[in-house]
C-alpha cells in the first residue's frame, strides 16, 4: 500500500498517475486539512462571481495539462485566451508613477519604450557584446544585469518574478529559475546566441525525425503516431493560437475533477489526517498519523519541503536539513469586485518593481482575461511575498490588508469608487523560493534518498518548478521513481 501525503494538486495528480501501475498497490491520500486542492481555491460569491485565491490561467504550451483536462472531461469548461486577446498581449509595469505596457510586437521591440527608455533591440545587443562569465550559479539580478543591463533587471525582470513567485531576484537562483537562459550563456557565451543555436538544433532534430519516419514501414509509423497522438485540446490550442486558458466556473474544478476520478477508481482520501512522523524500516514505512502508527510500503510526499523536513528529522537529520533549507514566502491575496468597468486599460494585469517601495506585488485583471459579467470588474491584488514581514509583519489583519489593496489599486489604476465585494486571504508559506544553490541542493536530496534506498517520492512546487503544469508533471515523475524502486 502506498501513502500519498497531501491532497493538493500534486498529491491528487500522483494518485492519478499511480493508478496506471497496479504494482504500486492500493493508494491512500492523507490530507491534514478538511479540503482538497491545496492553494487552488475558487470562492463563489452570492451573485455567482468567482474569486480565485490561487492559479486561474495556464499557458497553452502546457500540453501535459491540456491532455489531463481532456481525460477528466473538462474540455467544455475551457476558456481559451488567444494570442490577439488584450489579456494575452498587454502586460503593464507600474514605475515612476506611470503605467508602461511591455513591448508585444516587432515594432515594439525595435522602438524606444517608456519603461527602459531604450529599445529591446538594444537589450539584445547588450547581451551579444557582454563577456561570458563561467559560474555554477548566481542571483537572477546579477545574471540579468550582467547580460542585459541594470534597468532590465530592476524594472522588468524583478516585477515579473514578483508575479510568478513573490520572490526577490537578489536571492533567487538564475540556474533554477532561468535554466535555459543561464545554460545558454554557459554553453555558448551569450543568451541570444545560445537560444538561436538551440532553436537550430531543434529544427535539425525534427528534420532527422522526419527522415527517419520516411524510412520505416507505414504500419510502424501508424503505431508510433497513435502512441504519441496529442489530445484534441492540444491540437485545438495550436490551431487557434491560444496563449493562455482558464476554466469556466473557477480553476478549482481541476482538483475536484481529479478527486472524483481517483476516488471512483478506489483511492481512499482521508481528510483531517495529519502525518506527524515518518519512520523508514527495513520492510515498511511507519507513519504516525494523528498520534497513531500506520504502516505502508512506500510514500509519495507532495508536502512543502519544510513540512517534510520535520517528519524525517529524527531518523534522517541530514536529509531534513537540506529540505528545511528551501525557504518559502507568504502571499496576501485581496479579491475586489466593482459594479462597473473601471479599468483604464485592457490587459492581463500590472506588476510593481520592488524598487518602487510600494507594498503590493501586482494586480491581475481577472475580468479581462476571464469575463464573468460585461459590466463588472474583478481584480486580484497580490501582496507581500519576500517583503511580507517588511510591510505587514506587525499589522497583517484582513482589515488592514484590504485598506492597503484598495488604496493602491485606486492610485495606480485611477479607480475612484469602493468595491462592492472583497475577500482577503493570507496564504502562509505558499510559494517556495529557489535561492542560489537550489539545483545543487536538489541533487544532494535525491542522492541521499537513492543512496539510503528510502522508498520516498517527492513532488510539488518545492523542487523543480512552481507552475501548476510543472507541479503535475513532478507528480508523474515521482510515481515513475517509485516504480523504479519496485522494479
Amino acid at each position: 500500500m502506498t501513502a500519498i501525503l497531501g491532497a493538493g494538486i500534486s498529491g491528487l495528480s500522483a494518485a492519478y498517475y499511480a493508478l496506471e501501475n497496479p504494482k504500486i498497490g492500493p493508494l491512500v491520500i492523507l490530507e491534514a486539512s478538511n479540503r482538497v486542492g491545496g492553494w487552488i481555491h475558487s470562492i463563489k460569491q452570492p451573485d455567482g462571481t468567482i474569486f480565485e485565491k490561487g492559479p486561474r490561467v495556464i499557458r497553452a504550451n502546457s500540453h501535459n495539462l491540456l491532455d489531463l483536462i481532456e481525460k477528466l472531461n473538462l474540455s467544455t469548461k475551457v476558456i481559451p485566451i488567444k494570442s490577439n486577446h488584450p489579456a494575452a498581449k498587454n502586460r503593464y509595469i507600474y514605475a515612476d508613477n506611470v503605467l508602461h505596457c511591455l513591448p508585444n510586437s516587432l515594432k515594439g521591440i525595435m522602438t524606444k519604450n517608456t519603461l527602459l527608455n531604450r529599445s529591446l533591440s538594444s537589450v539584445i545587443w547588450n547581451d551579444l557584446n557582454a563577456i561570458k562569465v563561467s559560474k555554477d550559479d548566481e542571483s537572477i539580478y546579477s545574471f540579468i544585469e550582467r547580460r542585459f543591463g541594470k534597468d532590465v533587471s530592476e524594472k522588468m525582470i524583478a516585477p515579473i518574478l514578483c508575479g510568478i513567485c513573490g520572490g526577490d531576484i537578489q536571492k533567487l537562483s538564475a540556474k533554477s529559475f532561468m535554466t535555459s537562459l543561464f545554460e545558454a550563456e554557459q554553453n555558448y557565451g551569450s543568451v541570444i546566441k545560445g537560444l538561436l543555436q538551440q532553436k537550430l538544433l531543434n529544427t535539425l532534430n525534427k528534420k532527422k525525425e522526419k527522415q527517419f519516419k520516411s524510412k520505416i514501414s507505414d504500419d510502424t509509423q501508424k503505431a508510433v503516431k497513435s502512441n504519441n497522438m496529442p489530445s484534441h485540446l492540444v491540437e485545438r490550442a495550436k490551431k487557434e493560437s491560444w496563449r493562455i486558458w482558464g476554466l469556466q466556473g473557477g480553476f478549482e474544478q481541476l482538483p475536484q475533477a481529479l478527486t472524483k476520478n481517483i476516488t471512483e477508481r478506489g483511492v481512499n482520501i482521508k481528510m483531517k489526517h495529519n502525518c506527524e512522523q515518518l519512520i523508514f524500516n527495513k520492510d515498511n514505512v511507519e507513519l504516525i498519523v494523528n498520534g497513531t502508527a500506520e504502516k505502508y510500503s512506500r510514500v509519495i510526499s507532495s508536502l512543502p519541503a519544510k513540512s517534510l523536513a520535520n517528519l524525517v528529522k529524527e531518523q534522517h537529520p541530514e536529509l531534513s536539513k537540506e529540505l528545511s533549507s528551501i525557504p518559502t514566502v507568504t502571499i496576501a491575496i485581496v479579491n475586489l469586485q466593482f459594479s462597473e468597468n473601471v479599468l483604464p486599460v485592457t490587459a492581463f494585469g500590472v506588476l510593481i518593481p520592488p524598487k518602487e517601495e510600494i507594498p503590493i506585488l501586482g494586480v491581475i485583471f481577472d475580468s479581462c482575461a476571464l469575463p464573468q459579467n460585461s459590466k463588472m470588474t474583478v481584480l486580484t491584488v497580490m501582496m507581500g511575498g519576500a517583503w511580507f514581514e517588511k510591510y505587514f509583519g506587525d499589522c497583517s489583519s484582513e482589515k488592514h490588508l484590504r485598506s492597503i489593496a484598495i488604496k493602491y489599486v485606486n492610485e495606480i489604476l485611477c479607480i475612484n469608487e469602493d468595491p462592492k465585494a472583497c475577500n482577503v486571504s493570507i496564504l502562509k508559506d505558499c510559494i517556495p523560493q529557489y535561492v542560489i544553490g537550489h539545483a545543487e541542493r536538489l541533487t544532494r536530496i535525491h542522492n541521499y534518498i537513492s543512496e539510503h534506498k528510502i522508498p520516498l517520492g517527492l513532488c510539488g512546487s518545492s523542487y523543480h518548478a512552481v507552475g501548476v503544469s510543472d507541479v503535475i508533471l513532478s507528480a508523474k515523475e515521482a510515481v515513475s521513481s517509485i516504480n523504479q524502486c519496485i522494479l
